[in-house]
């Protein structure tokens, strides 16, 4: 009987000092992965807001951008201006972009902007470039095309916006041109600041505002453009 109590007294107590052990080494674990996970995401912020070396964020992405050769603007325009009829794209001759593809590059010269422009406005696409929102339109199919991109980095030009700057987007099947007509700040939830159902081709480009200012702001800058030139999306053939 005294041997009995002895062994199991032992048992305890070494079940006594190894379980609080065990214990604190997963507490350890898990706080260490958080603060990990967490600093890693601050770290890359940082990098983002703070580095003047050349951001690179991902390679994670297809670009099926083919750049064709632009038409001259004033030949191009006076064409619009003169009939109502556009050139027409037959969407059979269209790649049509997938989620996250880069599929043209947007630029206005005015602004000193020249970025590339991505199906989608997720994180990947707006650290490489602007995104076309997908709830709205890709160039020529004659409604509203609304672009996102961070007031920090790509969209930061957007504060030398001016009406009458011209707005050019080249894609694969058709370079477009638009004229800035419109400049508005408004709330982060000011849901009549764009107009998805339009009827009309016309451009909605948007960041945070103020410029310069780090992380999410409660205001928003939209620039708005109409269309000006740019082939048709023929979607019956």
């Amino acid at each position: 009987m005294h041997k009995h109590r002895t062994s199991h007294r032992s048992i305890g107590g070494k079940n006594f000092i190894i379980l609080p052990i065990i214990f604190c080494v997963l507490i350890i674990g898990i706080s260490t992965a958080a603060v990990y996970s967490a600093s890693g995401n601050f770290i890359s912020m940082a990098q983002m807001f703070f580095s003047d070396g050349e951001r690179d964020f991902s390679t994670g992405y297809d670009n099926i951008f083919v750049p064709i050769e632009e038409e001259d603007e004033d030949e191009d325009e006076d064409k619009e201006n003169s009939s109502s009829e556009r050139k027409v794209v037959p969407m059979s001759q269209v790649e049509f972009p997938s989620y996250g593809d880069q599929f043209g590059e947007l630029i206005i010269e005015d602004c000193q902007i020249e970025a590339k422009l991505f199906f989608n406005d997720g994180v990947n696409e707006l650290n490489n470039g602007v995104g076309v929102f997908t709830g709205s339109f890709i160039p020529g199919y004659g409604k509203t095309i609304l672009v996102a991109g961070h007031n920090n980095t790509f969209f930061n030009g957007l504060k030398y916006a001016e009406k009458g700057q011209k707005v050019k987007i080249r894609t694969s099947y058709g370079n477009y041109v638009y004229e800035i007509n419109d400049i508005k700040i408004v709330n982060e939830d000011d849901v009549d600041a764009c107009n998805l159902g339009a009827d009309y081709e016309n451009l909605i480009m948007y960041t945070c505002y103020p410029f310069d200012e780090l992380g999410l702001t409660p205001q928003r800058c939209f620039v708005y453009a109409k269309f000006v030139s740019g082939p048709a999306l023929d979607n019956k053939h």
